[in-house]
Parts: structure tokens; C-alpha cells; sequence
């Protein structure tokens, strides 16, 4: 069975139709990527399955469980959590204060035990910090940690953001354009970082630009065109269809198809 299963998924907008009948799935443990040109619907698909966006019509199912219609927050409790295309930080907080915010889901102490300052209360927070201090240790800015986030050059605040996303302990990471905006060098962590996140047992969907990057790390590739989906199937796969090279990737269809070479270790 699909981990997440999209069937039938269809959002206008008045008279727009910015996604018509897209259905896709993803495995558990897997790397799938969605691609396509700027305004092929990509976003909006990302909005409908963490609840930002009601779909006009269709299902979204994520461990067996349907979640369209869903508020955000419901989505990320049942372990489903995002990160944006514009980097999404709380400039005015430190490195590991963001951190914390992204922990939030997993603190269960009330209002009154906060107020009446309970040792249980100080025990959860000490835990919270310890987590948070491993978390910022993974994505490798743990150094980072009393700094304000607006401080950290824009890689990094990338970085803060996937820190603050696993701080929220998730089954399926969402990465809208993870690598947007990153230098070369940047992006070659990145892909390390998605990688080892894989590694630990959840599931990545991401939606990025960058065709090396998809082509090193992704299992599979969905592909949308006004948003429709022209293509699905392995990096391979998508390489070579003409349909992807005409529709999206144009004059890069020679880099592309050479773009094996560069792939990253599974």
C-alpha cells in the first residue's frame, strides 16, 4: 500500500484550473521528486497535502488514512510536516529557539503545570533541549546554536528550516525547493543531508528545480505540465522522455540526459 496516495486531485481557482485529475503515489522509505515548469501546479499540490489548500475535487491519503480537508497543524500531528519554497524562520530567535518551535508537537505539559513552574515541567524542557541540540547536531549547524537565525548565511537558514521541520519528528518530509538559492557547495550538503534523512526511516517528497540534484537522489520523479502529470517513473526514465524534455526542461534536455554521471550513492 502507497504511503501517500493522491487520486483524482483537481483545484480551480474561479475560472483556472490549476490541477486536473493528478494522481501519484509515494513509498515508505522512499526519495520521490516532483518537477515541472513555474506555474505547472507543484505548490498547489504541496498545499492540498498539508492542508493549506482544500482541493476542489479529489482524495489525499497518507498511511491509509484520508487527510484532505485537514487543518495544517492536523496534518503535521499525524507526522506528515513541510518546509517552504521562501525560507521559513523565526529571524528574531536563536538558532536553537527556532529549533524548540518545531518541537512543540511533542511537549505535552499544560498551561497550569507551565505557570506553577513544575519539576515536570523542567524535566520536559531539558529533554526538548537535549533533542534539539541533536537535531541541529544532524543538520550540522549545532555550532550555530545561540546565534540569531537571521545571523546565518542563507545556506544555513536552509539548513535551520529542515532542522526545525525533523525537530517535529516526521514520518514524511515535505521539501519545497530545498536548494533554491544555495551555491554549488550548498547544494552537495544538501543532498547529503536528504540523503541521511532517508537513512533514519522517513519518507522525502520534495519538489525542486534543480536537475542534478533530482536525478542524484530521487527513486522516482512525477512530472506536471499545466498541471497535469505528462510523466512518472525513475530518474532514467524521465530523462529520456521527450514529453519532459519539450514540456519542461527545453534546451537542458543534452545536461540532462548526461546527468547520470553525476548521480549521488543511493
Amino acid at each position: 500500500m502507497a504511503y501517500l496516495q493522491i487520486t483524482g486531485l483537481s483545484v480551480n481557482f474561479g475560472g483556472v484550473r490549476a490541477l486536473s485529475d493528478v494522481a501519484f503515489s509515494v513509498a515508505e522509505g522512499s526519495i520521490v521528486s516532483l518537477i515541472g515548469p513555474n506555474g505547472a501546479g507543484k505548490t498547489t499540490a504541496f498545499n492540498v497535502i498539508t492542508g493549506y489548500l482544500a482541493p476542489t475535487a479529489g482524495t489525499v491519503r497518507f498511511a491509509g488514512e484520508s487527510i484532505a480537508g485537514l487543518r495544517p497543524h492536523e496534518v503535521a500531528r499525524r507526522g506528515l510536516v513541510r518546509t517552504f519554497q521562501k525560507t521559513n524562520i523565526f529571524p528574531e530567535l536563536t538558532v536553537g529557539e527556532n529549533v524548540l518551535t518545531g518541537l512543540h508537537l511533542k511537549g505535552s505539559a499544560g498551561l497550569g503545570a507551565i505557570l506553577l513552574n513544575r519539576v515536570s515541567v523542567r524535566a520536559e524542557e531539558a529533554r526538548l533541549r537535549e533533542r534539539a541540540e541533536e537535531v541541529l547536531a544532524f543538520v550540522g549547524i549545532a555550532h550555530r546554536r545561540d546565534e540569531s537565525a537571521s545571523s546565518l548565511p542563507y545556506g544555513e537558514q536552509r539548513l535551520l528550516e529542515v532542522a526545525i521541520g525533523l525537530a517535529a519528528d516526521p514520518r514524511m518530509l515535505l521539501l519545497d525547493e530545498p536548494a533554491s538559492g544555495m551555491n554549488p557547495s550548498e547544494k552537495e550538503s544538501m543532498m547529503g543531508l536528504i540523503g541521511r534523512i532517508r537513512q533514519k526511516g522517513i519518507t522525502v517528497f520534495l519538489v525542486e528545480h534543480d536537475m542534478r540534484l533530482v536525478m542524484g537522489i530521487s527513486e522516482r520523479v512525477v512530472v506536471l505540465n499545466q498541471g497535469q502529470i505528462i510523466a512518472e517513473g525513475s530518474p532514467d526514465e524521465v530523462r529520456g522522455n521527450r514529453a519532459v524534455i519539450e514540456a519542461y526542461l527545453g534546451t537542458q534536455g543534452e545536461s540532462l540526459a548526461t546527468s547520470s554521471a553525476n548521480r549521488a550513492p543511493a
